[in-house]
């Protein structure tokens, strides 16, 4: 079977690319920018809100070894899907919660997941997270890729991202590459 590609939005992509580098099955991760109506936008102009993007990560993974299912909830269990535009103190439309299907099967999965989660009333709050069509990918600037790892003891990887990784290895053991 070939390599699938999940592409999602939920806050800053420093941190889901933090956690998708320690899942077993995951062959890469890229941090990026899609949904918005400029070409080859740059961070900057991401972060001032007004081009559409969100900042996502392109997450490729071999289905043989981990399924779109579970890549789906890992996200759910790391991000805040109930909250509209905003993932803790990062606030604004590229912030939001998306996923970018690029396939009906992708599709299908989301929207089944979203509908059991909301069944089982996972979530205090309704979820938010939009299922969109994928759309024009720019892969964002070589400063922000693997940007935990190369930063592990700046503030915001200390503060936000280490506490997130922590939360998912005690979650996701199975998947962790430990």
């Amino acid at each position: 079977m070939e390599h699938e590609i999940a592409t999602l939005g939920g806050g800053c992509f420093w941190c889901l690319e933090a956690v998708y580098q320690e899942v077993s099955g995951v062959l890469a991760v890229e941090s990026g920018y899609t949904g918005g109506h400029v070409d080859h936008p740059t961070y900057r102009q991401v972060c001032e809100g007004d081009t559409g993007h969100v900042e996502v990560v392109r997450v490729t993974f071999d289905p043989a070894v981990i399924s779109y299912h579970d890549i789906l909830g890992i996200f759910f269990a790391i991000h805040d899907p109930t909250t509209v535009d905003r993932q803790g103190n990062d606030t604004g439309p590229q912030y939001r919660s998306a996923i970018f299907v690029h396939s009906p099967a992708q599709r299908a999965t989301a929207e089944a997941m979203i509908d059991s989660l909301t069944r089982e009333r996972v979530f205090a709050l309704p979820i938010v997270t939009t299922i969109e069509a994928e759309q024009p990918y720019w892969r964002a600037e070589a400063a922000h890729q693997n940007y935990y790892r190369t930063h592990p003891y700046q503030g915001y990887c200390a503060m936000v991202i280490a506490p997130k990784l922590a939360k998912f290895r005690q979650l996701f053991t199975r998947h962790g590459r430990s």
